[in-house]
Parts: structure tokens; C-alpha cells; sequence
């Protein structure tokens, strides 16, 4: 299998808690209505939390800004991934799947790529 990662920001001006409420209650209801389209397998949100500690590890380290959130979902294969974005049906969905997400996601802020895990 494969997973797309995709690590978001929010659009400026929504806060973080308007950002969380969309992204579970209205896309992830709308992503999986149409998963099937996409050929995925799985859809995972891993939202980040507000906290002192988030801060403090990205403070000690140097690090940049948190991502809002990461989104994570499998496919089958690379091959089936790109089959399905390919097809008529995909075709349809893609332009409606892009003007849902630009409701919430800031993309020049945000980044997506595809990899494989390697199990230890």
C-alpha cells in the first residue's frame, strides 16, 4: 500500500477551532461519501491539539510553525491511484473535492506527498 500525506494550514482568518469543526464534521463526511471515487481505503485526520507542550518541543528545537493538522489516506497501489484520478467519475468529483478544501486549507501553506511506510 501507499498513503498520501497531506499536512494542512488553515486559511487566514479562520481560527484553529473553525478550521478543526469544518475538517471533521463536513469534509471527512464528504471525503468518505466518495472514497470509493478515489479508490481509498482509509482516511485518517490527525488534528493537531493546542497545547503548551506542542509549543515548547517546537520552541527547544528551533522548529517552524505546526501544521494544523495532517491528513492520511491509503491506497492500494501507486498504479490504482493513478487509475482512479484518471477516470470519468474523478474527473467530476476532483474540480468539487478542490472547492471544499479551499474552504478550510490554506494550500500555498500546506504540502502533499506520497509515501510507503516501513514498518521497525
Amino acid at each position: 500500500m501507499i498513503k498520501l500525506i497531506m499536512c494542512l494550514h488553515r486559511r487566514e482568518g479562520l481560527s484553529r477551532e473553525a478550521f478543526m469543526d469544518y475538517w471533521q464534521n463536513s469534509h471527512g463526511p464528504f471525503f468518505m461519501e466518495n472514497a470509493a471515487v478515489m479508490r481509498a481505503k482509509r482516511y485518517v485526520q490527525s488534528q493537531t491539539l493546542t497545547s503548551p507542550l506542542n509549543t515548547g518541543m517546537r520552541e527547544s528545537r528551533g522548529m517552524t510553525e505546526e501544521f494544523d493538522g495532517v491528513a492520511e489516506v491509503w491506497f492500494d497501489s501507486e498504479a490504482d491511484l493513478m487509475e482512479a484520478m484518471g477516470s470519468e467519475d474523478m474527473m467530476e468529483l476532483g474540480p468539487k473535492l478542490m472547492a471544499d478544501e479551499n474552504t478550510f486549507i490554506d494550500h500555498s501553506r500546506s504540502c502533499a506527498f506520497l509515501v510507503r511506510e516501513v514498518e521497525f
